[in-house]
């Protein structure tokens, strides 16, 4: 799909979208937790969905009506035992946290699994699983480190380090798949010095801190065993204790997304002025920092519980540290674009294994209008305040930057084409149509092609 934007003035309410990081989260605990769980507010991006599809291959029933999600895990094979002889398959789309959170979950059934995805999936590196997951007591094989994976579990808590700088989604999924354990699977041999009934799981060098916290609360709010917490760097579960958990339907409301709501609340403050309703200001979500560019660019902004205004005024260069919310690359660089001056961004080192190397597809697309980037190790910096030339961009099949190209067109010296614009179905399928409400002139075209092989 390609679609065109002309520069426009932007005005009105919107409401964020669904947060995907909570929604895949939700989904993963409620498999982990035995029994039924209603969600309110679900997400229905292609990451959503691909949750949704790995929780229903794994035997949990699950069911939409009036926006509310109903998850029943009591038949999932996760609570079964005796089924080393059964195959089972899951396929992930492209959603880089469905494969890392649910590949340590899947493994607790003592099924032969095949895990799967498509797309930029396909060339991120797994390797973590390959030397990880015998020690776990799980056997795997793997393409060279890549997907497909073929993995025989259960796991088997162990005292276990693992490195957190390439992305703290591992961690969640061992976090989950832990606390499903009992004293009975830890074995005295396994345990070494831990105390009777506990294990540890030890972080090294750990990023994005921010998303720990959100699977923290999102696996206490869901009843199940969560670990102490010892400042990131040991994870300590005591089985001697069983969670606390209510009798009858577990509910949770999947809260607005920080990482979507970014690139409106960048377009209120490029485009503006508009509101951004239903964020949650003391949420968990790493992208919430957004609101400290914002803050330090000098646009207009008043923040509220239940919403947030945000306008123009004469912005300025500013420095950020995204090392914990790389996701905010793309419309920080969109904001930076339109701020007089130099603005540098810490945290390149964690772009590379995203849909697309996104230091090097921002510098390359956002070169294309105009805007200087330059890379210096872990350091961006962008050349701002001057024009942003209109011109024909490519998402590189990442929906961030086809986000990021649709907001700096909006104040742009003439037209934005952005090819492969579908790309934002990955996690903000209705962002085109949110942009439009509030003024932007946004026209998308489907090639006759596509639009066959559609039909």
């Amino acid at each position: 799909m390609i679609v065109r934007i002309k520069p426009s003035r932007l005005s009105g309410a919107i409401h964020a979208a669904a947060s995907k990081s909570s929604m895949q989260r939700a989904c993963a605990a409620a498999l982990v937790r035995k029994g039924r769980s209603v969600i309110g507010n679900p997400g229905t991006s292609n990451d959503d969905k691909a949750a949704l599809g790995i929780i229903k291959a794994m035997g949990a029933n699950w069911s939409m009506t009036n926006n509310q999600l109903t998850i029943d895990s009591s038949n999932a094979i996760i609570h079964q035992s005796g089924n080393a002889g059964e195959k089972l398959s899951i396929h992930c789309g492209e959603s880089g946290l469905s494969i890392r959170m649910f590949t340590p979950i899947v493994a607790l059934s003592d099924a032969s699994i095949t895990i799967d995805g498509e797309g930029s999936l396909l060339k991120r590196p797994m390797d973590f699983f390959d030397e990880i997951f015998p020690q776990l007591g799980v056997d795997i094989q793997s393409k060279g480190g890549k997907i497909p994976l073929h993995i025989q579990g259960p796991v088997q808590p162990h005292e276990l380090t693992i490195d957190g700088s390439l992305s703290s989604q591992y961690l969640t999924g061992l976090l989950m798949a832990f606390s499903i354990g009992n004293g009975g699977n830890v074995s005295k041999a396994a345990k070494g010095n831990q105390a009777e009934n506990q294990v540890t799981l030890h972080v090294k060098n750990l990023k994005s801190k921010p998303y720990i916290d959100l699977t923290l609360d999102v696996m206490k709010r869901f009843g199940l065993r969560v670990p102490e917490n010892i400042n990131y760097e040991r994870f300590v579960f005591d089985y001697s204790k069983e969670p606390v958990t209510e009798s009858g339907d577990l509910m949770y409301t999947v809260e607005g997304d920080w990482s979507g709501a970014a690139f409106l609340l960048v377009a209120g403050a490029i485009a503006g002025p508009i509101t951004v309703q239903g964020l949650d200001i003391k949420s968990t979500q790493a992208d919430k920092k957004i609101l400290e560019a914002l803050m330090d660019c000098g646009c207009s902004l008043s923040v509220a519980e239940e919403q947030i205004e945000i306008g123009p005024a004469a912005l300025k260069a500013f420095q950020f540290d995204a090392t914990d919310c790389p996701d905010l690359f793309p419309p920080l660089v969109a904001l930076a674009s339109y701020c007089k001056g130099i603005t540098a961004i810490q945290g390149v080192s964690r772009l590379a294994h995203k849909e697309s190397d996104r230091a090097i597809t921002l510098q390359d697309e956002f070169g294309k209008m105009g805007v200087k980037i330059e890379l210096q190790g872990d350091l961006m910096l962008v050349h701002g305040g001057e024009a942003v030339e209109g011109a024909v961009i490519h998402s590189r099949h990442d929906h961030r930057i086809a986000m990021a190209g649709a907001v700096a067109a909006l104040k742009a010296k003439g037209e934005m084409v952005i090819e492969e614009a579908q790309a934002v179905n990955k996690s903000y399928p209705d962002f085109y149509e949110h942009i439009r409400l509030l003024g932007a002139s946004v026209n998308e075209l489907i090639p006759e092609t596509q639009n066959h092989a559609n039909h």
